[in-house]
């Protein structure tokens, strides 16, 4: 039964519950982390790790997924971003570094990667970055938004892309959008040789919905929360993580019976900070988690220690700020993308090693893989 609150005469609301509200509780059967697994495999593509990193220029370029795919997580190409717009996108951040740098005024930065998006997209150079990640032989995933999809699509599968992601603040199984055809995801998916993961979304309603369009993955949330302005400042929403995974793995489930057998994973996309949220989302239902701000301290983001997210560009209305994760920093001084996600750690929060607390979670709680973690217990923090 739903937690149904009072919240005025005649007005109620659902009571939720943040990754923060709970806790998971561990078994009285533990077991060495080596014998556990992290694997896990969307359509036809094995992962070691159950990550995605957020398509954003601050980071992921073609060399970052490159390092991404070899370490067994899966880096997200923005097909909207700076890698299709400038033939130099390294000289570029270097101006968006430089400005926030010395910026008082965060809007100051916001307009910069205004202008800098508002540059055409040439499609030679993102075919160019495409084809860089693609002949290095890692899983190539490009993501676009739901009004570019239909005519972006076409393009990227030429250029190689083995995982498509659709994904936008707020996605719904049809995208209507300045008054032409809808965008019928269900007949978009079924014409594509290729799997797709499309979000994001928070309700049960809607990521069952979007289970049956044919998507391999689905999304839970509107992204990372450090950075991102969406929840509140912005649109007046919010995702609670904890409830939204929980919902969106009801619905998987439901999906399952319903199709007698087809598995949708869910992906979480926000309020993961460390290791401690990535387990817990896990926990929650989670198949995989979308990382942001916690990547960009790694020496390899092109964003060198700042970061921001996609949407923090758009041209009218930004939902992100340029943040300063590790500005300070060469990038020598930061761990590399192996420590952040593989260890070593020498930090006593979970900000490094971030698999690794993984799967000392998992050891301590007496499970072996993902999926029976989802069965773990869980704990509510009293309010």
């Amino acid at each position: 039964m739903r937690d149904l609150v009072e919240i005025g005469m005649g007005r109620t609301a659902r009571r939720t519950y943040e990754l923060d509200d709970v806790d998971i509780v561990p078994s009285r059967r533990t077991r060495s982390s080596q014998d556990v697994s992290t694997a896990w495999q969307l359509d036809a593509y094995r992962f070691d790790l159950p990550v995605l990193v957020h398509p954003t220029d601050a980071l992921v370029s073609p060399a970052s997924a490159i390092e991404l795919g070899r370490l067994g997580a899966l880096g997200v190409l923005n097909a909207e971003g700076l890698w299709g717009r400038h033939a130099d996108v390294a000289a570029v951040v270097e101006r968006i570094v430089e400005l926030a740098s010395l910026a008082e005024d965060p809007a100051e930065v916001v307009r910069l990667l205004q202008e800098l998006h508002a540059a055409p997209l040439q499609t030679d150079l993102l075919a160019a970055a495409i084809a860089e990640v693609h002949d290095a032989g890692v899983v190539t995933a490009v993501r676009v938004s739901p009004q570019n999809a239909r005519s972006l699509t076409p393009m990227l599968l030429k250029a190689g892309i083995d995982l498509l992601v659709i994904q936008g603040t707020i996605i719904s199984a049809e995208h209507v959008g300045g008054g032409g055809e809808p965008l019928n995801l269900k007949t978009f998916i079924a014409e594509l040789d290729v799997p797709v993961v499309a979000g994001g979304v928070s309700d049960h309603r809607t990521a069952l919905h979007l289970m049956r369009t044919g998507a391999a993955g689905v999304i839970v949330g509107y992204g990372s929360t450090e950075g991102a302005t969406t929840t509140g400042e912005v649109l007046g929403m919010g995702v609670p993580m904890a409830t939204a995974i929980a919902d969106a793995a009801a619905a998987r489930r439901d999906y399952l019976d319903e199709t007698g057998g087809r598995y949708v994973h869910v992906i979480a996309d926000g309020d993961i900070h460390g290791s401690g949220e990535l387990a817990k989302a896990i926990a929650c239902g989670a198949d995989a988690v979308v990382l942001g701000a916690p990547l960009a301290v790694a020496a390899e983001a092109p964003g060198r220690g700042w970061y921001w997210p996609s949407a923090a560009a758009h041209p009218s209305m930004p939902r992100g700020a340029v943040l300063g994760v590790a500005p300070l920093e060469s990038a020598q001084e930061r761990p590399s993308l192996e420590r952040v996600l593989r260890g070593p750690s020498d930090d006593p929060f979970g900000s490094l090693n971030l698999i690794g607390g993984l799967r000392r979670s998992m050891a301590k709680a007496g499970y072996s893989d993902l999926k029976d973690f989802q069965r773990v217990g869980l704990t509510v923090r009293a309010r």
